[in-house]
């Protein structure tokens, strides 16, 4: 902010922000106790939070009539709570014509954006998810909370949240000790780790009662944020309705993979709904149960992550938030992406890519630029598995709301899937000149059989030395003599032998190692410990000469919440007229617009009947959805109802079109009009709603007309 009076009042707060944040790093480069860093980290995020609240306050022309916008949303059917007639559902909302017409421009230019420019591979994938593919990607695990409820209204609270605010309530009451202070805090951090027990003493040491009701709370409960169902009619495959659309992608890898001929790089992309069972949804389309997300998944060599087109970005100015920033109390600055990905602030270009080409994209479709800013994950905010990751985050009534999230995701998804099901989700890689190498055991198995058993393949192995099909990487494995494990081990001869087939390249070695050193070795079966001598098994060591390797791709990952988004373009496109505050319409672009055009009949006139015929004819068929509003009322009228459904452009029929064949030409924000011969209008008009031309260029070369008084 460069008002002088505003960053004086801020210098303060930056100031103990940045205290606070050179003590995060000072624990961190010492090697202080987790413990230390988490307390101290808990304070930076308390300082940035009341330094970014002050920000907002203090951000001139910020006050915004939201209860006005949602009665227009309202109003016009642009979306609604989900069964209002019966009550309606929290965090379940209805589009209506206007705001499914909307939905579907946006996800057609996003389709045409990235998908068709990128020449990315969409795919749609199912909803249901067998519950093995959540719990191998973390899902089933991440997605548990712990939930009380209000034991006289059945209100829920999540119980994290409940404890750390009554204990930060507690700690700031007149006369708390330092040692309560201190307690409370203590207590606040390791929230994360709590069980449920512990949770539950806390909860009967403090006393801590329903909010508002001041009600007993129930036992703690664990909720899973994932809708959990049974798929099929005998109720023994457990699934879920997934809650991002990702996995489907990755669990199709390979078949991407083929289809694309081998080569990486390449993008994936798909569009969907996902739930989450929101325990407390809010803020109207921010928050929601269902939800739809548009989600692209990069998948690049690890060691290789520039992209061919980013020199075309390079010099897109962003406002970049970064953690540096974060921690030191000062705000977003703008950045080119050039610059940032030069310096190291961002990853690798293919991440800078995305970005630059994620704010074109908002910035396309509505989203107002000097209300858009991408922040940076600080380092204990970063999810495990990513090495940098970005959120597009859009200024609304309720604060900064992200909107974007852009992350590297390493290959995280493709080696957990990969564990599970014992599917190679990897690619070949070309390599400069062959090599020679020291294999271990290995053995040579084409992609088919990897969808054998562990069994399976290690019976091939046993029979066959080698197979002298090569696929992908080396695939270590212990040779097992069948006979004598089977003479040994009899009835638990099976799962050895899948034993020795799991083992790893580091596996196979540290065998050969004790076989040599000891000639025994200790082999894990199903938690029991099993010995093996030679007579077991045996591992061969030979060279082989290779021409390609195997790599698991790294994958980039720009995800996008179709509901927040909308919500962000209808706060920064939402106006009065000026002189009239009752005067509320839409200022959408038109390519996301419901409708492009209204036909507007000056009157009920049998002489315009045709005309409009003909010239909704000649605009559907160059695809330009239109609006016949043929109602009574005055024209000033019924441009008022057409600009509250966000209608960019206006033809008017009057007396003056049965003489010399034009027609009016009214455009929305301006409420300029010109004078066009009929016979141009639908092309002008088509070229208009997907940007092709301006309207200053319509403007400068048609005669105006009058302003008609509205």
């Amino acid at each position: 902010m460069a008002d002088p009076k505003i960053e004086e009042a801020l210098a303060p707060l930056r100031a103990a922000v940045k205290e606070q944040g050179d003590l995060v790093r000072s624990l961190k480069q010492s090697g202080a106790p987790d413990l230390d860093v988490k307390k101290a980290v808990v304070e930076l995020k308390a300082r940035k939070k009341i330094l970014e609240d002050k920000e907002l306050s203090l951000i001139p022309n910020v006050t915004f009539d939201r209860a006005k916008m949602e009665d227009l949303l309202k109003r016009r059917f642009f979306f609604d709570q989900s069964f209002a007639i019966y009550g309606g559902i929290t965090g379940q909302f209805d589009f209506g014509p206007m705001g499914c017409a909307m939905k579907a421009n946006m996800l057609n230019t996003w389709r045409s954006f990235f998908v068709l420019e990128e020449q990315m591979l969409e795919v749609d994938c199912s909803i249901l998810t067998p519950e093995p593919v959540l719990k191998a990607s973390g899902h089933v695990d991440r997605f548990a909370d712990l939930m009380v409820k209000d034991i006289k209204n059945g209100n829920c609270f999540r119980l994290d949240h409940l404890i750390k605010a009554h204990l930060e309530k507690v700690a700031m009451e007149k006369g708390a000790t330092p040692e309560l202070k201190a307690e409370c805090a203590d207590i606040v951090v390791k929230l994360d780790g709590m069980t449920k027990d512990e949770m539950a003493a806390i909860l009967k040491k403090f006393n801590i009662k329903a909010p508002l009701t001041n009600n007993d709370l129930t036992e703690p409960i664990e909720f899973n944020l994932m809708f959990a169902t049974q798929i099929g009619p005998s109720g023994l495959v457990k699934g879920f309705l997934r809650p991002e659309t990702a996995q489907g992608i990755f669990v199709n890898f390979k078949r991407l993979l083929e289809f694309n001929q081998g080569k990486l790089p390449f993008a994936a992309a798909q569009i969907g709904n996902a739930f989450r069972n929101e325990i407390s949804p809010r803020s109207g389309l921010i928050r929601v149960r269902e939800f739809t997300m548009a989600e692209i998944e990069h998948f690049c060599d690890p060691n290789d992550k520039a992209h061919p087109k980013f020199d075309t970005v390079r010099d897109t100015t962003l406002m970049l938030y970064s953690a540096c920033n974060q921690m030191d109390g000062k705000s977003a600055e703008a950045v080119k992406i050039g610059d940032a990905v030069d310096k190291g602030l961002v990853a690798n270009q293919t991440l800078g890519y995305f970005m630059a080409r994620i704010h074109q994209f908002l910035v396309k479709v509505g989203v107002d630029p000097a209300k858009l800013r991408f922040r940076q994950h600080m380092s204990n905010e970063m999810a495990h598995y990513a090495c940098d990751c970005w959120d597009a985050e859009c200024l609304t009534s309720y604060g900064w709301v992200e909107c974007v999230g852009c992350a590297d995701r390493s290959a995280f998804d493709l080696t957990q899937h990969t564990k599970a099901t014992g599917v190679r989700l990897a690619a070949e890689k070309k390599l400069p000149e062959p090599q020679t190498i020291d294999v271990v055991g290995m053995y040579h198995v084409e992609s088919y059989e990897l969808i054998l058993s562990a069994a399976a393949v290690c019976r091939l192995m046993a029979k066959f030395s080698i197979l002298n099909i090569y696929y992908g990487c080396h695939i270590p494995e212990a040779q097992p003599n069948k006979g004598a494990v089977g003479k040994e081990f009899k009835k638990e001869a099976k799962q050895v032998m899948d034993a020795l087939a799991a083992l790893d390249k580091d596996g196979v070695e540290q065998l050969a190692k004790q076989l040599a050193e000891t000639s025994i070795y200790t082999l894990s079966v199903d938690g029991k410990d099993v010995k093996l001598t030679k007579d077991h098994v045996e591992v061969k060591k030979y060279q082989k000469t290779v021409h390609v390797e195997e790599i698991t791709p790294n994958v980039i990952e720009p995800s996008f919440g179709i509901g927040r988004i909308m919500y962000a373009i209808f706060e920064h496109n939402f106006k009065t007229r000026e002189g009239d505050e009752q005067r509320t319409f839409f200022s959408l672009p038109p390519v996301v617009a419901p409708y492009k055009c209204s036909l507007l009949p000056l009157m009920n006139n049998p002489e315009f009947i045709p005309i409009i015929k003909k010239l909704s004819q000649d605009l559907i068929q160059l695809d330009v959805s239109i609006k016949v509003d043929d109602s009574a009322g005055s024209i000033g009228r019924r441009y008022a109802r057409t600009d509250e459904i966000a209608i960019p452009f206006g033809i008017t029929i009057d007396f003056d079109t049965l003489k010399d064949a034009t027609a009016t030409l009214r455009e929305r924000d301006s409420c300029q009009q010109v004078r066009i011969p009929l016979s141009e209008l639908p092309t002008i008009v088509r070229d208009l709603a997907i940007g092709r031309r301006q309207w200053s260029e319509v403007e400068s070369k048609y005669p105006k007309q009058g302003e008609v008084k509205e």
